[in-house]
């Protein structure tokens, strides 16, 4: 199961539709187009933590744990500070931000206002779902296999993983993170 697919049945898609006045099947299809760029984030971010793993695990702990999916989840509206929050620590700037949204509207159709409203939303509920899922593993795996089984392989991005679609169409240089392609898109709009 990939994370989307994970999000759709916790209720977190459905819950950020109501809070946008949005479809559902909008909600997925915006949540999709995010996804690869804030699981490229949260891998370039790990490899970034001089403590690596247990760096993010700690980082994550620190912006609420699996307390942010709930906060998602929950009956209060979403508290977007905090994923915006994670967007900093995992993007470094909102030009990075802007620049996700952007290239996930070129490839939905989908506004990239709409999008940058739903950026922080995206960024908690996967943030509290791999802080939820890392307190649950026992032994060595961690964060670190549920990183890697959430961003996937090579292989798993062709058969439309979490990394299908729109994630290998951001990704120029083919390396499987299309976070260093879509900063490096950034800097050029920068300029």
């Amino acid at each position: 199961m990939n994370i989307l697919d994970v999000l759709q049945q916790s209720g977190g898609i459905g819950t950020m539709a109501k809070e946008l006045g949005i479809n559902e099947s909008v909600a997925q299809a915006g949540a999709a187009a995010l996804l690869p760029a804030i699981l490229g984030g949260f891998k370039k971010t790990t490899q970034a933590q001089p403590s690596g793993l247990e760096g993010l695990g700690g980082l994550l702990g620190q912006l609420g744990g699996g307390g942010l999916l709930d906060s998602v989840l929950g009956s209060q509206p979403t508290p977007v500070n905090k994923g915006n929050e994670i967007l900093g620590n995992i993007f470094g700037s909102k030009e990075v931000s802007r620049t996700v949204a952007a290239g996930a509207a070129q490839q939905t159709g989908i506004s990239s206002d709409l999008l940058k409203k739903m950026l922080p939303v995206v960024a908690m509920m996967v943030a509290g779902y791999m802080a939820k899922q890392s307190g649950e593993e026992s032994g060595g795996g961690g964060i670190g296999g549920l990183i890697g089984g959430l961003l996937g392989g090579g292989n798993k991005a062709s058969s439309g993983g979490a990394m299908g679609g729109i994630g290998s169409l951001l990704d120029l240089d083919g390396d499987g993170n299309p976070l260093d392609d879509i900063i490096g898109m950034a800097g050029k709009l920068m300029r």
